[in-house]
């Protein structure tokens, strides 16, 4: 296995241990609240650093698999619905753009398995992508500010306008996510590129 792939696996790994470190506070209590904190920052970090990386590392390098192409994506949509499952219990995250967004992921994780076993067939990127992954990664880094403040400082004087926007900025995500899939299923009908798949 080499480097980028490790490093993906890498982020399968920080995944539950994020959970687990969200989940400290509400398990053994208050008392856990620094160390669940701190935890879900460097492990939110090192993810997001990991992902950076291996992809960069692959690229120049020529290091690009199968098992990459696959496991990549598939480690992206794990992290993200993990980071705002756990932002959603927290409240900074409305119930109804976690269920856009989890749909959409499975979604395109469905086709995208449909378009490699039509021969490995990629769709571009179309800009509501490019905006859904900026979105995601501005929101849940807003998020992970927003729970280091809280845990670490007196912010209930800010507290309504946090939340205000949180919300708007998961809502954002919500429709540039919704958007993408449209844009994404879009382009496989117009190129047909799943014509010929026996059902």
């Amino acid at each position: 296995m080499n480097i980028p792939n490790r490093l993906t696996v890498l982020r399968l790994i920080l995944v539950p241990v994020f959970f687990i470190a969200y989940s400290l506070t509400g398990w053994f209590g208050p008392a856990m609240a620094a160390v669940s904190t701190v935890l879900m920052l460097l492990c939110y970090a090192t993810a997001e650093i990991t992902d950076l990386v291996d992809g960069k590392i692959a690229r120049r390098y020529h290091l690009v698999t199968d098992l990459g192409k696959v496991m990549d994506p598939f480690a992206d949509t794990l992290s993200h619905l993990t980071f705002f499952v756990c932002f959603m219990d927290k409240g900074i995250m409305p119930a109804w753009c976690f269920i856009i967004i989890m749909w959409r992921e499975f979604a395109i994780l469905f086709l995208r398995m449909l378009l490699i076993k039509q021969g490995g067939k990629a769709m571009p990127a179309n800009i509501w992508g490019k905006s859904k992954t900026c979105l995601y990664a501005f929101t849940s880094i807003l998020s992970i500010l927003f729970i280091v403040l809280e845990t670490f400082f007196d912010i209930s004087s800010s507290m309504d306008a946090w939340y205000m926007a949180l919300h708007v900025f998961f809502a954002l995500s919500a429709v540039a996510s919704l958007m993408s899939f449209v844009t994404y299923l879009s382009n496989i009908i117009r190129t047909k590129a799943l014509k010929g798949m026996t059902m």
